[in-house]
């Protein structure tokens, strides 16, 4: 059974969102002043988004396909290819056929 969320609930959804959002932005400019000199933390920060990328990515490349061996494959295929030094497009359109001719092949 399905429950109805009233207007007041939903009101607090929305600006638990809007205060979580602004405070994840807000606070590091107000705690951090000047600029950061400490090379592990500057290291650190750096890194963070393609981490967070690739962690939300990966999970994606491997269980969209129907079987996950394709998913894979194309993975490291793409990685190789991306090391040498080919563009996102070339990238991406290799890994679509890597998956569709894997599809192809363990479907039939």
């Amino acid at each position: 059974m399905l429950m109805q969320m009233e207007t007041r609930d939903i009101i607090i959804c929305i600006a638990l969102a809007i205060v979580t959002t602004n405070l994840i932005r807000v606070l590091p400019v107000v705690l951090i002043r000047g600029q950061i000199r400490h090379r592990f933390i500057r290291s650190f920060l750096y890194y963070v988004p393609y981490i967070t990328l690739s962690v939300m990515t990966f999970p994606s490349i491997v269980e969209t396909t129907m079987s996950p061996l394709s998913g894979l494959v194309a993975f490291v295929v793409g990685v190789v290819a991306a090391w040498r030094g080919l563009g996102l497009f070339p990238v991406a359109a290799i890994c679509c056929a890597i998956v569709y001719v894997m599809e192809l092949t363990l479907t039939n």
